[in-house]
């Protein structure tokens, strides 16, 4: 769902050939962040959540402006409303971080997930994402039209 929803406009900005190879380093980089951070680990890393990760973080710093669909609780209802992309990706981010910091001290796998992947990977597309961008003007930025569907790899 990350990927649908944010991954068609990092490659929109990067161009495909570009984001390909984003995607994919974003995945070794979230790979050795997990190494690093958690050797002991018995968790398999061969999912895509840290390169999914890595287009959150580049999505972060190349539409910082935009806003995301999402369902709010209220009550015992919830409600579809626009909230800023920096809002719903930071909270993502924090909670990740508790939870990467909470497993550094337990002996044993909590939840079977590489959290620390998901940092590694998220800190790497904020870190990469302007360098490797097309000039905004190519890809809109900020002022980019969510609803306008180009083939595209995500």
């Amino acid at each position: 769902l990350y990927l649908w929803i944010f991954g068609d406009n990092v490659e929109d900005a990067l161009g495909h050939i570009r984001y390909l190879l984003f995607y994919l380093a974003g995945g070794v980089a979230a790979a050795i962040t997990h190494i690093v951070f958690d050797p002991n680990s018995t968790i398999p890393t061969v999912g895509a959540s840290g390169a999914i990760a890595a287009a959150l973080g580049a999505y972060l710093i190349l539409y910082p402006q935009s806003k995301v669909q999402t369902i709010v609780p209220v009550g015992r209802a919830a409600s579809v409303t626009l909230v800023p992309a920096i809002f719903v990706l930071g909270l993502w981010f924090v909670l990740q971080l508790f939870q990467g910091i909470a497993s550094l001290g337990v002996d044993e796998e909590v939840g079977g997930v590489a959290v620390w992947a998901h940092i590694g990977g998220f800190v790497f597309g904020l870190a990469l994402a302007k360098l490797l961008a097309k000039p905004r003007s190519e890809y809109g930025g900020a002022n980019f039209d969510a609803n306008v569907r180009r083939p595209r790899l995500a």
